[in-house]
């Protein structure tokens, strides 16, 4: 398993997803990258040689936001919402959909598993 930007991509799959692997790295970057630096899409990240592979991770590096500073750089954003107390940042603090779905039904993703309410007791449950 080649190793790059401190992520393990699989071996045994062609470059151009193998690099998906790593975080903020899709499809269209992929492509992007391996353009530019001339290497071909359909051969394994097994069978690339060890300088190609730096090579490649420094030009992610380089170019992109990938990983650990792409997840920081997002953390901060959401907690700069919050700070600022503006309506995104009060749907990210209480756990709800920021972006206007809506949460009477689904929203599970977000609010997690369901919390069961007891139902209201009737009259007759009351005096007999």
């Amino acid at each position: 398993m080649p190793r790059i930007a401190g992520v393990d991509i699989p071996g045994n799959k062609r470059i151009v997803v193998a690099l998906t692997y790593i975080y903020g790295v899709g499809k269209v970057i992929s492509k992007e990258v391996l353009d530019s630096l001339q290497i071909d899409e359909n051969i394994r990240a097994k069978d690339l040689p060890e300088d190609t592979i730096s090579a490649l991770g420094s030009h992610l590096g380089k170019k992109y936001m990938i990983e650990g500073q792409l997840r920081r750089h997002e953390s901060q954003n959401i907690s700069r919402l919050k700070n600022i107390l503006c309506y995104r940042g009060l749907r990210h603090r209480q756990g709800l959909p920021a972006r206007g779905q809506r949460t009477k039904t689904n929203a599970r993703t977000r609010k997690g598993r369901k919390k069961t309410v007891a139902g209201k007791k009737s009259v007759k449950d009351m005096h007999g």
